[in-house]
């Protein structure tokens, strides 16, 4: 409701419905442009990437990161205890909730992969696979 703003146009050449049309459909469809995505980076570093994801009010235990295939998920879940926590408050704007992402990871070492949570944001050092070098092989002709 908050996102939601009036557009004011001096004349009618101004408006273009394909223009808002394709604005809508960015915000709604594109996660990165979701308020409530997980916000991720990632850096390239010297023999491998750094991802740093923001999860900020989540504790440690609440925080999964699983490898299954080439493909790595984050998920995080809150959960709230019970319904006696909403009595007693006047406005309650945090919300519990489940963020999940995934990642394709072919070309990272998954047994090197490393990872900690500090102050909010999940930082994991993925390694890149050492490239195999095929042996050189000489063919006998008959």
């Amino acid at each position: 409701m908050f996102g939601l703003t009036a557009r004011r146009y001096n004349n009618l050449l101004g408006y273009d419905p394909f223009r808002e049309m394709e604005e809508m459909e960015r915000r709604l469809f594109n996660p990165a442009e979701n308020a409530y995505a997980l916000r991720t980076d990632i850096l390239e570093e010297e023999g491998g990437y750094k991802l740093q994801a923001d999860l900020p009010g989540f504790d440690k235990e609440e925080i999964h990161v699983d490898v299954e295939g080439d493909m790595l998920t984050i998920s995080a879940e809150h959960k709230e205890e019970s319904e006696d926590k909403r009595d007693g408050y006047v406005r309650r704007e945090r919300r519990f909730g489940s963020f999940r992402r995934s990642f394709d990871v072919s070309g990272i070492d998954q047994d090197g992969i490393a990872g900690d949570y500090t102050n909010g944001v999940l930082t994991l050092h993925l390694p890149k696979k050492e490239a195999e070098v095929p042996a050189a092989k000489r063919i006998e002709l008959s």
